[in-house]
């Protein structure tokens, strides 16, 4: 942290204890605006505002590289491995659609009007000023939409947008700023460096990722194994940047695989990062909104003091809010217009050549055929019924009331605050940055008038265009009963080994178990073939029985069947989900159940010992 510049009238250091109460107040405010129902970003900007002007209230200010390098990276990577990489990829086109087309499109439309208003924002820091205010935050959307029950595939292109918008308007800004600061770029035409970043920051996450997998996979502490993944999106996030490639595409792509494979972790380690990853969120969440406003009054001096016109910085603010509100919809729209007009012309090419159509139909299905046939040779325990090159992708066209809703949930959040806050504070040659202040000015209004606007009228829209999802209630339903199957088979398997292993006892090889023990656990593995709980209440019985040896016997051996029942479980909703039969949310539920159930287990095996 540095102190506030010169021209400031309270140019005062805030030491670790202020810093440490800003962040105590914005969890409490944090804490409140929930329970009351209220927007929490919305309120702690006001707050922080409104605090900025108490007298004699020091700057906090930290630099541009920690916002950038120490909030964003977490905030990306914990999105990420909650986010389903299969979901995302059967939903690419519209996703690729709003988090890249959207965002350029909204970047230059809003820096060439700023440029235009605002004399002092030179072209290069206008478009810096757009590639902060172009990105969308899906978390206010999200919340809004579960507590409202839109369906399932709007949430996830939402979602998915979100990460893909964020990479893409840093990728930007970084761009951007580099022309401002005349620092010199690595390559120096644009399209080819957005290229490099973006495939070497591909490479990077997934190399990283990698190698974190496989460390923690040979770890047998998840308190090491948490570490692990809470260092991995820093270390993404800086090796690409030293790399000259894009951070942020780095640490998604780390966030992707390692959600993507959780399974190969361990169950407690597993269940200490998704609660590390959701408390570090509300945390970082908080401090930038209330970071940010505690900003703005010395923003406003910094625009005064330079000579410019506080109202004139003010309108050009207004309207490019007007525009980011504006072009989302028209762009989601037009959008919508051309996808119905495809989809017609490509039906009444159908109904006029339907022989050539079904022919082509029937060689994609031969196809498809035939790397079925291929997979189930090599994979007889888990055969295919869809091509094993990867999930279905669904339709880009969604229904209008749908891309209405999409179109209305552009609120701004903090990838917009922290991007603002950690514009350089120098260009070329140790000059100020040209339109800092008027930069982060803007940005402020335009976050705070989004999630004013849409985020108070988006509740009613969605009540007004009566969007259910009853369809997503009979999937997951149905996904659900699969679940069950697969791990009721599985648990199944492993109940008739150790049937087996009774059997051998007949036959003189009791294994490590006496032969009361042994005939009890029989009982008891017979019961549990006709209901699961019965087990549960017999071993919870065991534990309040007397600890006598046999029965110390019987209650190790049903436990450590229990844990093979959960690991053999897992296993095979694994290859189901990778076999594209089982839903990954639907996965990802079961998963955390069994994480829980194997962390109760354990614990008690532990107690006992």
């Amino acid at each position: 942290m540095r102190a506030g510049k010169g021209d400031l009238p309270y140019p005062v250091r805030m030491n670790g204890i202020e810093l440490l109460l800003v962040v105590i107040a914005a969890i409490g405010v944090t804490a409140f605006a929930q329970r009351r129902g209220l927007q929490a970003p919305l309120v702690l900007v006001v707050l922080g505002l409104a605090v900025s002007f108490i007298p004699g209230l020091p700057r906090l200010e930290i630099e541009p590289e920690i916002i950038l390098g120490v909030v964003l990276p977490p905030l990306l990577y914990s999105t990420a491995v909650e986010f389903s990489f299969i979901n995302f990829m059967r939903n690419l086109w519209p996703i690729l659609g709003l988090g890249i087309g959207l965002v350029l499109i909204t970047a230059f439309a809003v820096g060439l009007v700023a440029n235009r208003l605002t004399p002092q924002l030179t072209a290069p820091a206008a478009l810096v000023l757009g590639a902060v205010v172009a990105p969308s935050d899906a978390v206010t959307a999200v919340a809004i939409g579960r507590r409202l029950g839109l369906p399932k595939r709007v949430m996830t292109i939402l979602t998915g947008e979100s990460l893909i918008n964020d990479a893409a308007a840093l990728t930007l800004f970084t761009i951007a700023a580099v022309q401002v600061t005349g620092q010199g770029a690595f390559i120096s035409q644009p399209v080819v460096f957005f290229g490099y970043g973006v495939v070497v920051g591909l490479i990077v996450g997934r190399v990283l990722a990698l190698i974190v997998q496989k460390l923690q996979q040979r770890l047998d502490s998840p308190g090491l194994e948490t570490v692990l993944g809470l260092v991995l999106p820093f270390s993404c996030y800086l090796a690409a940047e030293q790399l000259h490639a894009s951070g942020v595409i780095a640490v998604v792509t780390a966030g992707f695989a390692i959600g993507h494979n959780r399974a190969r972790s361990g169950y407690a380690a597993r269940i200490q990062e998704t609660q590390v990853w959701r408390s570090l969120d509300v945390l970082l969440e908080a401090f930038v909104f209330a970071y940010m406003g505690m900003q703005m009054k010395f923003v406003f001096q910094e625009v005064t003091g330079a000579g410019h016109s506080l109202p004139r910085v003010l309108v050009a603010a207004l309207v490019s809010l007007l525009v980011v509100l504006a072009v989302r919809p028209a762009c989601v729209l037009v959008n919508h217009l051309r996808l119905v007009g495809t989809d017609r012309l490509r039906q009444a090419g159908q109904r006029r050549r339907p022989d050539r159509d079904a022919e082509r139909q029937q060689r994609r299905e031969a196809i498809m055929r035939r790397r079925i046939d291929e997979y189930n040779r090599q994979h007889p325990d888990h055969p295919r019924d869809i091509p094993s090159g990867g999930p279905e992708r669904q339709p880009s066209l969604l229904p209008l009331k749908h891309d209405i809703v999409i179109s209305w949930t552009g609120m701004r959040g903090v990838v917009t605050l922290a991007a603002a806050a950690g514009i350089p504070a120098t260009a070329a040659l140790g000059a100020p940055f040209p339109g800092r202040a008027e930069i982060q000015l803007i940005a402020f209004v335009i976050a705070v008038g989004t999630l004013l606007i849409q985020g108070t009228t988006l509740p009613p829209l969605i009540r007004k265009l009566d969007i259910r999802s009853e369809d997503d209630a009979a999937y997951e339903a149905e996904q659900r009963k699969h679940a069950a199957e697969i791990t009721q088979k599985a648990t199944t398997e492993v109940i008739t080994k150790a049937m087996t292993k009774i059997d051998n006892y007949r036959t003189g090889d009791s294994g490590d178990l006496d032969p009361e023990a042994l005939a009890a656990l029989s009982q008891q593995l017979q019961r549990f073939q006709a209901n699961r709980e019965a087990l549960q209440a017999e071993t919870e019985e065991a534990e309040r029985a007397d600890a006598d040896q046999q029965r110390a016997d019987r209650w190790r051996a049903v436990s450590r069947i229990r844990l093979e029942m959960l690991t053999a479980q897992r296993k095979a909703l694994t290859a189901e989900r990778d076999a594209f039969r089982l839903d990954d949310d639907t996965y990802r539920e079961m998963l955390e159940q069994l994480d829980y159930d194997e962390a109760a287990i354990s614990a008690r095996m532990d107690s006992r010992l």
